[in-house]
């Protein structure tokens, strides 16, 4: 590359790796079609082989192995190369989505893809029922937040992700993962490498491993403590098979059957928590080896900012790297698979094969166990952050906000946009909260974008709550917690009405803000669900109770009545503005803000477009 020239853009990165891969996967499917061939004629090549040999008896049959040994390793190189091109064909998909968040397709890309996972799956694992934020600001579900971010491929990794964008974090916290996300940026290898890796489809990934139970079996309780039993097996079997010796040679069958008698008792007083250990370790095998490949390509990566040290270096338990542990454990697999095999079943008690397989799979535990809980984390924590990095790398624009420590509660931002809203339609505007007006009260007609917009300031809080690039040219900001009253309906199931399900949100918003961090709230048409009166007195009194716990926020309405909570003379409270005209027959929207009180509405003019005679 020329000096002066600059660096390839996010989407033409993408597009020449995508290119790559889609070359990949035509050059290993030439193979496979070779193979294929190749293999076929040495099916043909043994046949012609057998005629001559045992017809013709022209050829020694030795000769048949030649086509064998040839089939067989054509067999085991063609096993790769479609291993090989299943990698690349998941590569030209990453790259696919990639293009598509870039240029603003995303959105339920997923429900028509047969490998990627969608949301359901997760959204369907938490209750957001009385959340104070995420459906009214479409964190989860179709075409959501959560969608456009995550990239992970296992549940620990989902949830990890989900909880960042569920509760504020510390700032300090905030500020490692920035650092973190900033380093893994332009990390186009890793994250290509750990989404393809595994054998399994990212799909079976998330469905197959069960982190709750790999733990639980992890940290158990150890079944066989008795370290002088398993010495005693091994002696034994020893001794054993020296006394069949003796027994071969000498005729002498008392020993053998004094040892076998005295196995016989062990494998009896143990077979319960044997057989109990040889099934929970081969489950948890299971698990552990679909996740080996994800800790290993991570342990091969090198990193400089502290937070992705540490994750690295949990990945390691008394000085082994976890995917060499797993690798060990899986050693250990095989001895419990061989079970299956008649030999090792009638071999089973004069070797003490069981006990001292199972023995084997509890001193792992032992060693390692407690281990497996600080391997998942990190491979979560790794996936949260990977899907941050990607974001980042994919919205170079979006800045990472600056966090205030200290002073009032206070929101900033230069240029706000929402990141759901697709780049060509997204209008911006500056917001500021709590330096000057601790309220701001945005009135507005219908249509002219006042929830858009709180949603906007909700939706870059959670971002930059969560350590993530916020869509604006700049956002300032001290820690907050949300809480909104955008999306709140009436309960069948509860059987709470609109408004009554809208005075309990309120109720804990304001519990909320008696807490720490301060919160920004979110509240559109305040108090609609009753009578004018009743809502300009209680909006009064809610708007009274959040200030007074030092909480910052928005309230919108196309109730002029309620621009003016507090009287003309609190300069706590700042009233701005969106509005709309009417041409041509139809209305029109800048979703701009300005200052003031809006002057007009546009109900009267709606009703009259749709053709309602009023």
């Amino acid at each position: 590359m020329h000096p002066s020239a600059s660096p390839p853009s996010p989407a033409e990165q993408y597009r020449q790796r995508q290119q790559a891969r889609e070359q990949q996967v035509a050059h290993f499917e030439t193979i496979h079609l070779r193979l294929g061939n190749l293999r076929l004629l040495l099916v043909l090549a043994a046949l012609v082989l057998a005629w001559f040999s045992f017809e013709r008896d022209a050829l020694s049959a030795w000769w048949l192995l030649v086509p064998a040994i040839l089939f067989l390793v054509a067999a085991i190189v063609h096993a790769r190369v479609l291993c090989k091109r299943s990698c690349a064909e998941r590569a030209v998909n990453v790259y696919r989505k990639g293009l598509a968040r870039i240029e603003d397709r995303w959105a339920n890309l997923d429900q028509h893809s047969t490998d990627q996972p969608g949301t359901s799956q997760h959204e369907e694992r938490i209750d957001l029922t009385h959340h104070l934020y995420a459906t009214d600001l479409d964190l989860f579900g179709s075409a959501s937040l959560f969608e456009l971010l995550s990239q992970a491929r296992t549940r620990m990794g989902e949830d990890t992700l989900a909880a960042w964008l569920l509760a504020p974090s510390p700032i300090a916290d905030i500020r490692q993962r920035q650092a973190a996300v900033a380093e893994l940026r332009p990390r186009l290898d890793l994250r290509e490498d750990l989404a393809v890796l595994g054998e399994d489809t990212p799909r079976n990934l998330k469905t197959a491993v069960h982190p709750e139970a790999l733990i639980s079996w992890a940290e158990a309780p150890i079944k066989l403590n008795q370290s002088s039993i398993r010495w005693l097996a091994l002696v034994l079997a020893i001794a054993a098979v020296a006394a069949a010796f003796v027994w071969a040679e000498f005729d002498l069958k008392a020993p053998f059957f004094a040892i076998l008698i005295a196995e016989g008792l062990i494998t009896l007083t143990l077979r319960k928590r044997t057989n109990e250990v040889l099934h929970t370790t081969g489950h948890a095998l299971e698990d552990l080896q679909l996740l080996s490949s994800l800790l290993a390509r991570i342990q091969q990566e090198s990193f400089e900012t502290p937070r992705l040290q540490a994750m690295k270096q949990s990945l390691v338990s008394h000085k082994t790297p976890g995917s060499e542990a797993i690798a060990h454990l899986a050693k250990i697999g095989q001895y419990i698979d061989s079970l299956e095999n008649p030999i090792v079943r009638f071999l089973d008690i004069p070797l003490l094969y069981s006990v001292q397989t199972a023995y084997a799979a509890e001193a792992w535990r032992r060693a390692h166990g407690r281990a497996v809980r600080h391997w998942l984390e990190a491979i979560a924590e790794a996936e949260a952050l990977l899907s941050l990095a990607a974001y980042s790398f994919e919205h170079p624009s979006d800045p990472f906000p600056d966090l205030i420590e200290t002073g009032p509660p206070r929101f900033h931002a230069e240029a706000l946009g929402h990141p759901l809203i697709p780049a060509a339609k997204c209008v911006r505007n500056d917001v500021s909260v709590g330096e000057d007006a601790k309220v701001l009260l945005i009135s507005g007609s219908n249509m002219s974008g006042k929830s858009t917009l709180m949603r906007a300031i909700g939706i870059n809080t959670v971002l930059a709550m969560a350590g993530a690039p916020v869509r604006a040219a700049s956002l300032q900001l001290t820690p907050l917690h949300l809480g909104a009253s955008i999306l709140v309906n009436d309960s069948l199931q509860e059987g709470a009405s609109r408004f009554y399900a809208e005075i309990t949100r309120l109720r804990h918003i304001c519990d909320l803000a008696e807490q720490s961090p301060p919160v920004l709230f979110l509240l559109d048409e305040l108090l609609q669900g009753t009578n004018s009166k009743d809502r300009l007195i209680g909006a009064e009194g809610v708007v009274r109770a959040l200030l007074d716990a030092g909480a910052i926020g928005l309230i919108s309405t196309h109730d002029l009545a309620l621009t003016n909570i507090g009287g003309p003379n609190d300069q706590r409270l700042r009233n701005i503005h969106l509005q709309d005209e009417i041409a041509n027959g139809k209305m029109k929207f800048d979703y701009k803000l300005r200052d003031g009180v809006v002057t007009h509405s546009n109900g009267i003019e709606l009703m009259r477009l749709i053709g309602l005679k009023v």
